[in-house]
């Protein structure tokens, strides 16, 4: 008699796939709460696994076709440089950002250019919107063309018979969480649905050479809505950001298995559609004829394309007991730590002082190259001595009031000279930079203000 297989019981969370050998009440994976849930295997059962039909022979990798993996750019420049070239067949995308960033814009502009750059038609799928809706945008921001269709469906069958009749080359689903397929429990948006769907699109997309975009949603602290699991079955995973009260966006790539990761688009959203801006530097910048005090010009690396950006403050008497300290695109931990280190290593008072720091543009600055620009736009308003309109400060401003070496200075100035700069402030050690730039060195915060303020 054959000895009995002891089955041995496995969970796994439904959130994000982690597995565990025994029952948790959080995931270790995404910290979420009840999602762990058992899924019986039997131990020895994997172990008995016959040999199958395989769908392709092994090939030396010599022999590997790669033109079918060859990336067709999409028309919209700015986006090909963050997807690296362009779409590539078969590949799947997700698009995740806030609700009314334009996101949906962007995406009929780009199976417009698609299907207008041919041979190949463009299908557009929205769970969200009507046709009609999305037949009167694209009249606005003349995205009209022959080969694009569109269909608005919520099921996933549906959306299969679509790409049976149409057969397209590029497929947008708008948005994957309202697409539901009826075979399985749940509603649209839940964990198991989104799994099935995105699923089954990526198989399909796979296998006949669709190049696929998922529009996701995101939950209210930024993350992608969903399972974790969507994020790392796909392909690419891009986040649109911007201000809804800024014309400014921004196209940041998080994961790309055919490109760089770390590239950034930049776009503008108007009246008449989305239009990319490959020299996006001139709206972070104060266009006036006369020097102001309290301003201050920055160069930050946003993935690998340098930007200008200004940097303001304004110290102002306050009537408050406590005095008040507000921040508009900047790190309020950071800009708080400057304000303390120019009191304690450079004697600018801000006692009484009411302190608003901003960004111009709607551009947001987390990097620390930009502390020392904040500093000196501080200072510069609390003496109320405006800095050279041709100056730009770059460098990282530490506790002890030292400037600390940034990366990309030669890029950063390079950017600077182009756009007319002739003075620039750098740390110590930022090696030998040939830029046309008036470069001066300064090792901590309180010699840059004496320098240019006295």
């Amino acid at each position: 008699m054959a000895p009995s297989v002891k089955v041995k019981p496995g969970y796994h969370c439904s959130e994000c796939g982690c597995t565990a050998p025994r029952w948790l009440g959080r995931c270790p994976e995404c910290q979420a709460w009840g999602t762990v849930v058992q899924a019986g295997h039997s131990a020895g059962s994997l172990r008995r696994v016959a040999a199958g039909p395989v769908s392709a022979p092994a090939r030396p990798i010599r022999e590997i076709d790669v033109q079918a993996a060859r990336a067709r750019p999409t028309g919209v420049a700015e986006l090909d440089r963050v997807l690296g070239g362009g779409l590539v067949p078969g590949a799947v995308v997700l698009l995740a950002g806030e609700p009314g960033v334009g996101k949906s814009t962007l995406l009929l502009e780009v199976a417009a250019r698609y299907a207008e750059s041919g041979p190949q038609r463009a299908l557009i799928v929205t769970g969200e919107e009507s046709a009609a809706q999305v037949r009167l945008r694209a009249e606005r921001t003349g995205s009209i063309h022959d080969r694009l269709y569109l269909a608005a469906e919520t099921d996933l069958s549906a959306l299969l018979s679509h790409l049976d009749e149409v057969s397209p080359g590029l497929l947008v689903v708008d948005s994957v969480q309202t697409i539901s397929a009826a075979t399985v429990d749940g509603s649209a948006g839940g964990v198991t649905q989104v799994r099935a769907v995105a699923a089954a699109l990526i198989a399909v997309a796979k296998e006949r050479g669709i190049a696929t975009v998922l529009v996701g949603h995101v939950t209210k602290d930024g993350s992608i809505a969903g399972p974790r699991l969507l994020e790392h079955v796909v392909d690419v995973v891009l986040h649109f950001e911007g201000d809804k009260h800024s014309s400014l966006r921004l196209v940041r790539a998080v994961k790309n298995r055919y490109g760089p990761a770390d590239e950034v688009g930049c776009f503008e959203l108007g009246d008449s559609g989305i239009v990319g801006l490959p020299d996006p530097s001139g709206l972070f910048l104060s266009q006036r004829s006369q020097p102001v005090p309290g301003t201050c010009v920055t160069v930050t690396i946003e993935g690998r394309r340098p930007l200008l950006a200004e940097v303001q403050a304004l110290a102002a008497q306050s009537t408050l007991p406590s005095p008040r300290r507000a921040v508009s695109g900047l790190d309020s931990a950071r800009a708080s730590m400057i304000l303390a280190v120019l009191e304690k290593r450079a004697g600018i008072t801000l006692a009484g002082l009411d302190v608003f720091t901003a960004t111009v543009g709607g551009v947001r600055v987390v990097e620390p190259a930009a502390d020392l620009a904040l500093a000196l736009a501080v200072a510069s308003s609390q003496r109320n001595k405006a800095l050279p309109t041709d100056l730009v400060a770059i460098g990282e401003v530490g506790l002890a009031g030292e400037i600390r070496r940034v990366n990309g200075v030669g890029r950063r100035l390079a950017e600077a000279a182009r756009l007319g700069f002739g003075h620039a402030l750098v740390p110590v050690d930022s090696g030998r930079v040939d830029c046309g730039l008036r470069v001066s060195v300064v090792d901590d915060v309180a010699t840059a203000i004496r320098r240019l303020l006295g």
